[in-house]
């Protein structure tokens, strides 16, 4: 029980683990823990659009694909040009302590080898989450975001993925909730 417990609270370290990329975008500002929860129903959503897979498998790819951050933290592109950190070893060490950690480890290196199509349509949540935040961003006027938006485009690997991307791009991130603009906007209240 106590290794579980470390577990937990090693997991919640994520939640204090800042995601580096948005320094060099300039805005936006969100931790690892925040990128997993979203990649997590995106890698849901494109499971189901793709038919024919794994679910669970992929929904356990997106919960776990950054896990090993809690002990290497979140290196960014510039980082990784100079920075190598050993996932394998994090992962290796992390597995050792709980009895579930087999699966995290081949679960986190399923993902990393990018082969199955549930590797891939994790990989590609993983970039939609990305593409989401910097599409909020550009519509909050970060002109940087459309640079960005467009290599994250390019690392997508599946079609239902691409064809999301997209639509994605296409909308407004505010309409979701405020796409119906009418009286109630000024009177908070239905009539």
């Amino acid at each position: 029980m106590k290794n579980i417990a470390n577990f937990l609270f090693e997991a919640g370290m994520l939640k204090r683990t800042p995601r580096t990329g948005f320094q060099f975008l300039g805005s936006g500002a969100e931790s690892v823990a925040e990128h997993i929860f979203r990649t997590v129903y995106i890698g849901y959503a494109l499971s189901h659009m793709a038919g024919n897979v794994d679910m669970d498998k992929v929904t356990k790819m997106c919960l776990f694909h950054d896990l090993p951050e809690a002990r290497t933290g979140d290196l960014n592109y510039v980082n990784k040009k100079y920075v190598k950190a050993d996932t394998k070893k994090a992962v290796d060490d992390l597995a050792e302590t709980v009895p579930f950690g087999p699966e995290i480890r081949e679960l986190i290196i399923e993902f990393e080898k990018g082969e199955s199509t549930e590797a891939r349509l994790a990989n590609d949540a993983d970039q939609l989450e990305l593409i989401l935040a910097l599409k909020e961003y550009k519509d909050l006027g970060n002109t940087y975001a459309d640079e960005w938006l467009e290599y994250a485009v390019k690392r997508l690997k599946t079609d239902v993925a691409r064809d999301l991307a997209k639509t994605i791009l296409e909308t407004d991130s505010s309409l979701w909730w405020f796409s119906e603009k009418s009286d109630w906007w000024v009177r908070g209240k239905e009539e």
